[in-house]
């Protein structure tokens, strides 16, 4: 099978099984807190349901060692995606949503984990690296072609049930169109457990995951309450539906650049999305559709391309074991996400405002920036011990 379309099928997949499956509560936000499904503060526990079976289906995937098993996984959560977004259309109030959105996070959770191992093997089995990278653009058109659905449907005045049934019937057209091309599972190869000169593997990569739920901290905030702050900005008008697309585009447009870049140096580009992505959140505080919009750029372009250079610099420090620390990564990144809207929940009940929620997220980004340029440093300024410690494994 073409490596091109075994790539294209996993972009796809992850536009369907992230901007759908996992992202579509985002636009519907408006419509349910109108419908009087429920309100802001219980809005963020729904998210953080989403995040907590996103960080537990990450936690799972990780133990996927057999063919079968991450088979059973990615196909398993692709279809989890269609059918919950399906049950999503006679969901009705707080319970429901939390329960089905908790589903979803499980699913997307799996197909992430597997989709980045797989796609990885293949992209660099072929020598494809550059086209592997522009996997990680799949969901941010899925998130530009959820924003877009959610417009058309405002425009037609239809309600959140309704869009939900559109959501899963692009869900479906779109598995049934990749699922035969998707990147086959194989035994894993027995791999010599090397470790880079300069990289110290377990201090790297802890390190890495707690950068990682910084950032799930940092983003999570903009990511699921920039179209309600929108719809707050814009009384409801149609231009608030345009953010959410705008983000998508955004985040894709993000990760087509840092694939251009020169091999190397990948600190520094984790560094420089990570304090961009901070000045967006920032941005979101100073309020007005100036204010929103500057926050859709900063925190959208460096979105999907933070993603793909964890995983890359993951891949740096450990290649033989990218499944199990993609799993890892990936349940660092679920923890950060989930405490983000508990964070939203608490900051909108005590002081009725996101805006000492979104001063935390700002600060976590910097913070995970700096974390990066103080491994960067460390692993430059200990060749002795790196050395040491790759002859020791």
């Amino acid at each position: 099978m073409s490596p091109l379309i075994q790539l294209l099928a996993s972009a796809v997949a992850l536009m369907m099984a992230m901007g759908i499956g996992r992202f579509a509560l985002t636009p519907q936000l408006p419509q349910l807190i109108a419908e009087g499904q429920f309100d802001l503060t219980a809005a963020g526990l729904v998210a953080a349901a989403n995040y907590l079976g996103y960080f537990l289906g990450a936690v799972d995937a990780m133990f996927a060692r057999t063919p079968a098993q991450v088979r059973l996984r990615l196909h398993g959560g692709l279809w989890l995606c269609v059918l919950l977004t399906v049950a999503s259309w006679a969901a009705d109030g707080f319970w429901s949503h939390l329960l089905l959105r908790f589903g979803t996070g499980v699913a997307s959770a799996w197909v992430l984990v597997m989709i980045t191992s797989l796609s990885q093997q293949v992209a660099n089995a072929h020598q494809r690296q550059r086209l592997g990278a522009l996997v990680f653009a799949g969901p941010g058109v899925g998130i530009a072609v959820s924003g877009l659905l959610a417009l058309g449907a405002h425009v037609l005045g239809l309600g959140s049930a309704a869009l939900w049934l559109i959501y899963a019937t692009a869900a479906l057209l779109m598995l049934l169109a990749v699922r035969p091309w998707l990147p086959r599972p194989q035994a894993p190869a027995v791999i010599p457990a090397t470790v880079q000169p300069g990289t110290r593997h377990g201090a790297g990569i802890g390190r890495l995951g707690l950068v990682y739920a910084l950032y799930g901290v940092g983003y999570i905030l903009p990511a699921t309450f920039l179209s309600q702050m929108a719809n707050q900005q814009f009384q409801g008008q149609w231009l608030a539906d345009l953010f959410w697309p705008a983000f998508g585009v955004a985040a894709a447009l993000g990760v087509v650049l840092v694939s251009l870049r020169r091999g190397g140096r990948t600190s520094a580009w984790l560094t420089a999305t990570l304090w961009l992505q901070g000045l967006g959140v920032l941005a979101c505080l100073w309020g007005g559709g100036l204010g929103l919009a500057l926050g859709v750029v900063l925190c959208g372009a460096p979105f999907l391309a933070c993603m793909q250079l964890v995983m890359q610099r993951s891949r740096e420090l450990a290649p033989q074991a990218t499944q199990r620390n993609a799993g890892l990564l990936t349940a660092c990144f679920a923890l950060g996400q989930l405490s983000g809207p508990l964070l939203a929940a608490v900051s909108n009940h005590y002081t009725g405002s996101l805006q000492p929620a979104l001063l935390l997220a700002a600060s976590g980004l910097a913070v995970a920036g700096g974390l990066v340029l103080a491994g960067a440093q460390a692993h430059r300024t200990c060749p002795a011990q790196h050395s040491a410690d790759a002859r020791s494994v």
